[in-house]
């Protein structure tokens, strides 16, 4: 099978498109044909291996060459084969997951447990723009800020990956968005439910008189004290990314908030999507809402496989307006 393979790190050109084995599915794992496969931050951090500091921790990146050699972690395709003890799949069924790695290939491997039914009203590219960025919200959302209905929301990067599903699921939870986003993307986030839009060229929300009980912050353009001007005395401030640096960020603010936590009113927190175990029971409950007409991916552009480099560098510049896919 094709697949694009990272020997060591670098740039896009470092991903070498070349012919490898087909997985073969173990006890417990299904192999996916795969259709379409999402191209986000969390690759080009993999294949640069920034930040330097995430190197030293454990965790996906190795200390001088990629622990992960085929990234996409992403996917949407159709089951090819299960594994022994694996029931509920079979080959031709339409389905989508977040594995943590593989999904830059034609074929790859899924734990049974991570593996859900595709929503039947999306497509396959529709469906590869969902998992990480939606499963990362839902989780800011449901379990870190717990939103219930009245809330006030504030999404900082509304118009990214991770936003445009936290103005969403926000809305569906019942409370008021408010959007944080550039001036093209102003439009497009009123589209999909924002109450309120804060144009950042134009204004500064932490100057604002409004008060939030959720900030949900995918842009780490201001910092942790900053944002507290604005939220209510028992609000919710929950990292989710932040602006990229080659040694510490987006992991010093990643890291900041919690650490202020303890000595504020406020709960500082941020997003561990990594350690989740509930991919599946999330992706299962984000088909009710996809297929409810609640939540929609938002898809700034689709490339052909053989040029997921050039989608990487177009990820990497940080103007993509809700996902970038990759049809396999």
């Amino acid at each position: 099978m094709k697949a694009f393979v990272l020997r060591s790190y670098g740039s896009p050109d470092a991903l070498e498109l070349t012919t490898v084995d087909r997985p073969v599915p173990g006890p417990g794992d299904v192999l996916v044909r795969v259709r379409a496969v999402s191209v986000q931050p969390a690759d080009w951090h993999l294949m640069r291996g920034q930040p330097y500091l995430a190197r030293l921790i454990p965790g996906p990146l190795g200390l001088r060459r990629p622990k992960v050699t085929v990234l996409g972690a992403d996917l949407a395709g159709e089951v090819e084969a299960v594994g022994a003890g694996v029931t509920g799949f079979s080959p031709g069924d339409p389905v989508y997951a977040m594995p943590e790695q593989g999904g830059f290939a034609e074929y790859a491997l899924v734990p049974a447990a991570e593996l859900a039914p595709k929503p039947e009203n999306l497509t396959f590219e529709e469906a590869a723009a969902v998992p990480l960025a939606a499963n990362t919200a839902l989780i800011a959302l449901r379990d870190q800020a717990r939103v219930q209905p009245g809330h006030r929301v504030l999404v900082i990067g509304a118009s990214g990956g991770v936003g445009t599903f936290a103005v969403q699921l926000a809305k569906a939870f019942g409370a008021h968005v408010t959007g944080v986003c550039g001036p093209r993307n102003v439009e497009m986030v009123r589209s999909i439910g924002a109450d309120e839009v804060v144009n950042y060229a134009k204004e500064d929300f932490t100057r604002q008189d409004s008060r939030y009980d959720v900030i949900v912050d995918n842009a780490g353009s201001h910092s942790a004290l900053a944002c507290r001007r604005v939220m209510t005395r028992k609000g919710v401030y929950v990292v989710i990314g932040g602006k990229a640096g080659r040694w510490v960020q987006p992991m010093g603010h990643f890291l900041g908030a919690p650490a202020l936590s303890p000595f504020v009113s406020q709960k500082m927190t941020a997003v561990d999507v990594i350690g989740c175990t509930e991919n599946r029971r999330n992706l299962l409950q984000l088909t009710e809402l996809i297929e409810s007409g609640k939540v929609i991916p938002v898809i700034d552009r689709v490339y052909p496989f053989a040029e997921i480099p050039a989608a990487l560098r177009y990820s990497e510049a940080g103007h993509a307006a809700g996902k970038i896919v990759a049809t396999v």
